[in-house]
């Protein structure tokens, strides 16, 4: 089976391997256009650059299925959360959408997205690191690493595949 996962990220590759540990696959990342904003700024359009991923990553792949995983922030009354999206596109079917924790960022962290600029650089500025977004992500920094950012979408991947097969499930198939 031909999986295209719409990124590059060392982080999210590693979610969707996970994810798909126990089926036989061949996996390609493949870099392709969210079509939303760098810093997605709520639920909606961290789902939409999913979405579009996983779209975009399956119809250049020629895949079975393409994965799509986003990572945006979220305003609340409480502050400004950090929110994880993904999508799971395969034919015949419409797209299969889950989300994953979410943490409320730091007052400081909050004012610089706020005024414009992108949670990656940001992060790699405030942890004095370099590529915070390809390794442990806002959420392993914020969490002391008790959480890192491949293990806060491998949870958005299982909710991904879980859909996928109970959906195949009701129409009397299987995976693989």
């Amino acid at each position: 089976m031909l999986i295209a996962i719409g990124s590059k990220n060392p982080a999210k590759i590693a979610a969707a391997e996970n994810a798909f540990m126990d089926y036989k696959i061949d996996l390609i990342p493949i870099d392709v256009p969210s079509g939303v904003n760098e810093q997605p700024f709520s639920d909606e359009e961290t789902i939409k650059g999913a979405v579009n991923r996983a779209q975009a990553a399956a119809e250049m792949a020629g895949a079975d299925i393409g994965i799509g995983l986003e990572g945006g922030v979220h305003q609340s009354e409480y502050g400004l959360l950090l929110c994880n999206w993904g999508a799971l596109a395969a034919k015949g079917m419409q797209p299969i959408i889950a989300g994953g924790a979410r943490i409320l960022l730091p007052e400081e962290i909050a004012t610089r997205l706020l005024a414009g600029e992108e949670l990656g650089p940001v992060m790699d500025e405030y942890s004095k690191k370099q590529n915070v977004r390809k390794n442990e992500g806002a959420v392993g920094i914020f969490t002391n690493e008790h959480v890192n950012r491949a293990e806060m979408f491998s949870h958005v991947m299982k909710l991904l595949l879980g859909q996928y097969e109970y959906q195949l499930k009701r129409q009397g198939r299987t995976l693989g």
